[in-house]
């Protein structure tokens, strides 16, 4: 089975709501929604790796964030291990640069059903944490 490692943004803004963005319909789960970010390249770090995919897909440069969880799944085909990284600050406003729609929603009111699988348990311990994340 292929194993790939992903770095993953969860953006969080002052209200306490989260980014996500939509999967595009040419890629596996079309039209899930997903926290973004994307594969590690061969000798990035996750931050480094983290720092390249919400530039290419949100056009932002990331400032403070801090390693939140990883998450190992295993699809059909595949297995993913993914670094997540609450990120608090990030400068220039998200776009969704290759055509994927985004919206920002309180994690309370996401439905597991819409997420991505791997993504499930990050919204688990969004909600468990929510008091202490709030207050980064």
């Amino acid at each position: 089975m292929q194993a790939i490692h992903v770095a993953a943004g969860i953006l969080r803004d002052a209200s306490g709501r989260v980014l996500i963005t939509e999967r595009l319909g040419d890629s596996p789960f079309a039209g899930l929604w997903e926290f973004p970010g994307g594969k590690i390249s061969p000798g990035e770090t996750p931050m480094s790796a983290l720092a390249r995919e919400l530039y290419e897909e949100l056009g932002i440069a990331i400032g403070a964030c801090e390693h939140f969880m990883s998450v190992d799944h295993d699809y059909a085909d595949r297995s993913v291990v993914i670094e997540f990284y609450l990120v608090t600050g990030w400068q220039s406003a998200p776009t969704g640069l290759e055509g994927q729609a985004i919206r920002w929603i309180d994690p309370e009111m996401l439905k597991s059903d819409e997420l991505l699988p791997a993504d499930i348990p990050v919204l688990k311990a969004l909600l468990a944490s929510t008091d202490s994340i709030r207050k980064c």
